[in-house]
């Protein structure tokens, strides 16, 4: 009876534990949760803030609470492989255009696989030569600072109006190349404890296999789901079943020995270009495409507030010269691999080269971030310079997005890349403002009143009539000077034609004469036509 009554206390002791566990972590999930959201919104109270990408703002917040020693939550590779890592892959191959990739695809491909090899060798050399650090655990810290981690630079590029292909190559490259570091960094980190061979034939047709098995899995469940959906028109579950997609196809890939980040980024391609096609209305598309960007920017909002909060400035200090010799390593070999890769892609092309200003950004804006991060905390502890490992790795990543994130816009300016969101921006002003006369002027003409003398009404007309002429010939002036204006003007009255049309579906259900919301029929016309 008392062994009963112990097991019986054990087991409400153990439940008591597990609650209590999950209570903390559901605090520490919300309090993370709070300040990040907090810090994102900052730009829309205080405009100065607007100068600072809100990604590169949470690192600077989290590396002020890293500072004054308040530390959030632990920052583990799982959580950031398994939890973090697919939302972000799956947004980022759902909104990248097949059509887009396939005209950069040469690029992309030797950015994402000889740049990866160039990055490793150009770190590795450095450490081993100047910092004396064993080339095994080079090579560990090489691979985990070979993925490039874009979101900061083409969000800057998204709100200055940037050339969209600079976009393209930047994401095409981040996206195959976290795949190919994932890879490298699981074949170098096994070398140290005998259980990998250094050989080029084993190596090859290791990274064939875990690369394979990878596209394999993603399209298989891409075009599975792709056709699945043709059979019914559910818009909630056809938005789940995307996110089960991004989620099951790398822990299904993971266990099956593949590589999970090359598995999402398939499924995503799949279900972006094809899927999203064949098998959803275009209101579905719209719903699901809000639900990837909100989960996205929640995502971002977590992972570079941590980052920032998990830095240890005393273990960095400690490295500081190690640190400084990788980063060497790793500019010089981004330089080599960014121009040399450009110059080679140019001799194959007649036309859309890449220029040498859009060379020097791709270089300059190679910024490193989550995926570095959770390779580095992955190492094994068995490893005896693990923790020079993950110094430097943060280190380095902690540089690169503070010191090259914020230089971007200057060297956007320098280079002459600006967009034209000036541009946009003015144009927007004066349409908004053209439409507002134009209803003032309608509600003038029809609404005179008594007692009013019909002069003054003339007087008004005329004046309001002035104005909206001069505003016409403001807009007509803008797009002489700005030619390129001419597709956002496109873009502008397209999205106006959309609403129209949805506005009158919702007027017919409140109505009563519609029992569901009809899809938009222009958003596949338009898609069509563009297409």
């Amino acid at each position: 009876m008392t062994a009963e009554v112990s097991k019986g206390s054990e087991g409400m002791a153990i439940e008591t534990i597990g609650e209590l566990a999950v209570e903390t972590n559901l605090k520490q999930f919300l309090l993370v949760l709070s300040v990040s959201l907090t810090v994102a919104t900052l730009p829309q109270v205080f405009s100065w803030f607007r100068q600072i990408p809100y990604t590169l703002l949470l690192v600077i917040f989290g590396t002020g609470l890293a500072l004054v020693d308040v530390r959030l939550v632990d920052l583990s590779p799982p959580l950031i492989l398994s939890i973090f890592l697919p939302p972000l892959l799956f947004e980022a191959a759902w909104n990248l255009k097949w059509s887009d990739l396939k005209r950069d695809l040469l690029p992309v491909t030797l950015f994402a696989i000889a740049g990866v090899g160039i990055a490793i060798a150009g770190v590795a050399v450095g450490l081993n030569q100047f910092a004396r650090i064993s080339l095994t655990t080079a090579l560990i810290i090489g691979a985990s600072l070979s993925a490039t981690d874009p979101v900061s630079v083409t969000a800057l590029f998204k709100e200055l109006g940037v050339a969209k292909r600079l976009s393209v190559l930047m994401e095409g490259e981040s996206l195959f190349n976290d795949g190919m570091a994932v890879v490298a960094f699981s074949f170098l980190v096994a070398l140290p404890f005998g259980t990998e061979n250094l050989g080029l034939q084993a190596a090859l047709v290791q990274f064939l296999s875990v690369v394979g098995t990878g596209i394999a899995v993603g399209g298989i469940i891409g075009f599975g789901i792709s056709y699945v959906t043709q059979r019914f028109d559910l818009p909630l579950v056809e938005q789940s079943m995307t996110l089960v997609s991004a989620y099951g196809t790398y822990l299904i890939t993971e266990d099956l020995g593949g590589s999970g980040v090359i598995a999402v980024v398939t499924v995503g391609l799949i279900l972006g270009n094809f899927g999203s096609r064949i098998g959803m209305n275009p209101r579905t598309r719209i719903i699901v495409s809000e639900f990837w960007d909100f989960l996205a920017f929640f995502v971002n909002s977590i992972v570079f507030l941590l980052i920032g909060d998990q830095i240890r400035f005393g273990t960095l200090m400690d490295n500081l010269n190690i640190i400084a010799i990788t980063l060497v390593g790793m500019i010089a070999a981004r330089a080599i691999a960014t121009f040399a890769l450009s110059s080679f892609c140019n001799h194959f092309t007649q036309t859309d080269k890449i220029s040498f200003s859009q060379q020097t950004l791709l270089w300059w804006g190679g910024l490193r971030g989550a995926v570095s991060i959770a390779l580095a905390l992955s190492v094994p502890v068995a490893l005896p310079e693990r923790d020079t490992v993950v110094s430097v790795v943060f280190g380095v990543v902690l540089f690169t997005l503070l010191v090259q994130g914020l230089t971007i816009k200057p060297l956007l300016k320098v280079l002459h890349l600006l967009g034209d969101q000036p541009q946009r921006e003015q144009y927007l002003k004066l349409t908004a403002r053209q439409v507002a006369l134009d209803r003032v002027l309608q509600h003038l003409q029809a609404n005179t009143r008594p007692g009013i003398d019909p002069e003054f009404y003339r007087y008004q007309e005329t004046l309001i009539q002035g104005e909206i002429a001069s505003l016409k010939t403001e807009v007509e002036t803008l797009q002489n000077e700005y030619p390129n204006l001419q597709d956002f003007m496109i873009e502008q009255l397209q999205g106006e034609l959309l609403a129209i049309e949805a506005d009158t579906y919702a007027e017919f259900v409140r109505s009563g004469r519609l029992n569901q919301e009809l899809a938009p029929l222009l958003q596949e016309v338009l898609q069509n036509e563009l297409e």
